[in-house]
């Protein structure tokens, strides 16, 4: 699965996911994780109300399964939910992504009941008994 994280500095999940310059995107299994990229905004993005700077954000992360944020509004939140992407919020601006991929790796092996739904959200079941041959 991917996973993104608004951050300041590639370290910490640190940023409000509206006003993040940045966003790290890391793809999680089982056995590890592996850093994908980092997508860069620009733009006026502290300026509320402004709802066409969450556009971007949103397709940056479409394939993602989680976003994990500092904080996020509320209009934000409900079109990651429309788009099947769980935001959650870090306990603290001291959170830092390794640890929270440490924690996922190991949580995949048995993942709890939330973390099934997230990931049964993204996954497309396919009916090959309908294909011709």
């Amino acid at each position: 699965m991917k996973v993104a994280f608004a951050t300041q500095d590639n370290i910490h999940i640190n940023a409000h996911f509206g006003w993040a310059k940045k966003v790290d995107v890391y793809d999680v299994s089982a056995e590890g994780y592996k850093f994908l990229n980092t997508v860069e905004f620009g733009g006026n993005l502290k300026e509320d109300g402004n709802e066409d700077k969450l556009i971007p954000k949103i397709k940056a992360v479409a394939d993602c399964t989680i976003v994990y944020v500092s904080a996020i509004g509320g209009s934000a939140a409900s079109r990651l939910l429309q788009n099947k992407i769980t935001p959650l919020k870090a306990e603290n601006q001291n959170d830092e992504i390794a640890d929270v991929l440490n924690s996922l790796v190991k949580t995949l092996g048995n993942p709890p009941a939330w973390l099934r739904k997230a990931l049964g959200q993204k996954t497309k079941s396919f009916d090959f008994d309908d294909e011709e041959e």
